[in-house]
């Protein structure tokens, strides 16, 4: 995967975090809920009852980059991993986020707003990973298969 870094502006980066931060602000005062993706997905899963703001957060999710799309055009994405790797990095990241009982948009986003001692050390341990899987594949294993 690619980052198109001239199509990157602070000001729209600044305006989507203070969306994230309003929106899962919002979710909380109005719900008492928290805006971790991997719990609402969880929750729509199990079909617990009460699920239609569930419904309603991930239609806006999905909704959301067509919305985008009306006032600016949304950068080109270059993903260069095959499927394999994308069906096993999806379920590492699903594994990853059972474990933990939550992902970065809950323990990130939300359990750290909170002072979650609990959410900080799940947020360590995403980011510690993520580095070094970028590290190994990057350098380690991509680098001895001479790509």
């Amino acid at each position: 995967m690619t980052i198109d870094w001239t199509a990157f502006t602070p000001g729209t980066a600044l305006a989507g975090g203070l969306l994230i931060g309003l929106a899962s602000a919002a979710l909380l005062a109005f719900n008492g809920r928290i805006a971790g993706i991997s719990g609402i997905i969880g929750g729509l899963l199990d079909q617990i009852q009460g699920s239609l703001w569930r419904l309603a957060f991930i239609g806006g999710l999905l909704i959301s980059p067509l919305a985008w799309k009306i006032f600016a055009t949304v950068p080109d994405i270059d993903i260069q991993a095959g499927y394999p790797t994308l069906i096993a990095a999806g379920l590492l990241v699903g594994l990853g986020t059972r474990m933990a009982s939550g992902c970065t948009s809950g323990h990130g986003v939300c359990g750290l707003s909170r002072l979650s001692t609990r959410s900080l050390t799940a947020t360590l341990i995403f980011m510690a990973a993520g580095f070094t899987t970028v590290f190994l594949m990057r350098h380690l294993l991509i680098g001895q298969l001479g790509q």
